[in-house]
């Protein structure tokens, strides 16, 4: 799906609303668009087949529009984060780390203006959203709270359990997708020194970690994004309720 057509049927649709109170305020689709030429403007190459871009955005609105965006606050940020997935991608683009893509105010600027500050940041963490919002105040000290790893299918829930599971659109697999560009064992997730690891299994479209080829068995992060034919998985360690054993 290509960048207009993503934001067409997401993100404008979520946030219209947000950002059409008065006129000339800023669109999420002039962000998308210019978050996009930053990349195209700021990439540089290290190679003939590595092409460096930008990984981290901090978008500066004017106060008026600022107030917009922190009312849609990490939605928003997320969906732009996976518009610079899906341009790396689309344009063979290496991102070094960590996506995020945060907010901020400038009292310079008037409604309906913006300006993007970009940078290359080193790291392996996932993808982050982080709109620009006040800090929390301390939480007080508790018991250490504990995980389960889960993956996030078509809006589904997937328990990993303790062993390695497959995915893929055979009936062979452990989780069963319905998507022509997945092969019948298409990916394995598997248990890997205390965490979890994804391998690609010689499928014939290949896996995305990230927005970047998976060729080797990769550690999984919460937060962490596989594309596999049209199917996205996002691994979650989602923390267990008081109460579960």
């Amino acid at each position: 799906m290509g960048l207009l057509d993503n934001l067409e049927r997401g993100l404008e649709k979520a946030v219209r609303g947000l950002f059409s109170a008065g006129r000339g305020s800023v669109q999420p689709v002039e962000l998308a668009a210019a978050i996009r030429r930053h990349m195209d403007n700021n990439s540089y190459a290290l190679s003939e087949v590595r092409t460096v871009a930008p990984n981290v955005f901090t978008v500066r609105l004017s106060e008026t529009d600022f107030e917009k965006a922190q009312q849609w606050g990490t939605t928003l940020a997320e969906e732009l984060c996976d518009v610079v997935i899906d341009h790396a991608r689309a344009n063979g683009y290496t991102l070094y780390g960590a996506i995020r893509v945060s907010f901020t105010q400038d009292l310079e600027l008037r409604r309906g203006s913006f300006e993007i500050d970009t940078a290359v940041e080193k790291g392996d963490s996932p993808k982050a959203a982080t709109p620009s919002a006040p800090p929390a105040p301390a939480a007080p000290k508790q018991a250490p709270t504990r995980y389960e790893p889960v993956l996030e299918i078509d809006g589904q829930r997937h328990g990993l359990g303790s062993s390695a599971i497959t995915i893929g659109r055979g009936d062979d697999a452990d989780i069963t997708v319905n998507d022509t560009g997945v092969s019948r064992k298409h990916l394995q997730i598997s248990p890997s020194g205390g965490g979890w690891q994804a391998n690609d299994l010689g499928s014939t479209n290949g896996t995305y970690l990230n927005g970047e080829r998976l060729n080797t068995p990769t550690t999984l992060h919460d937060g962490s994004v596989l594309t596999l034919g049209r199917t996205r998985v996002v691994f979650r360690q989602v923390p267990i309720k008081a109460g579960r054993a």
